[in-house]
């Protein structure tokens, strides 16, 4: 639940570099809560504005942990413009969130892996 909390904390942080784990961690934290949110709306049979409310809340710091994980893979923002292809750049785009990252320092930062330590 820290990685989930830290990404949040650090809602709007467009600059530096995320690891994998707290990308990921992120991720499947994000997609049990909307499902749970789903589920429970739909034994209800409220129309999902929780659920849009909290997509909502939850955008910016979504963008904001994917461009801080690309620069970890040595790739600039612009890289998110592959989701706007069909299928392919969505597959792309999981593969970059999956590669390791940069063992060294980049251009955006110092490895957090070593920060972490």
């Amino acid at each position: 639940m820290d990685w989930y909390i830290g990404v949040l904390k650090n809602y709007a942080v467009f600059t530096g570099r995320a690891r994998r784990k707290e990308y990921w961690m992120f991720f499947l934290i994000n997609l049990v809560i909307s499902l749970v949110l789903g589920f429970i709306e739909g034994l209800l049979g409220s129309p999902g504005i929780v659920g849009i409310l909290y997509g909502l809340a939850v955008l910016i710091p979504s963008i904001a942990v994917a461009v801080r994980r690309l620069h970890d893979t040595g790739r600039s923002a612009w890289w998110l413009l592959l989701l706007l292809v069909p299928l392919i750049g969505v597959i792309v785009f999981i593969v970059f969130m999956a590669l390791d990252g940069n063992a060294e320092e980049n251009e955006f930062g110092a490895n957090p892996k070593f920060a972490d330590l």
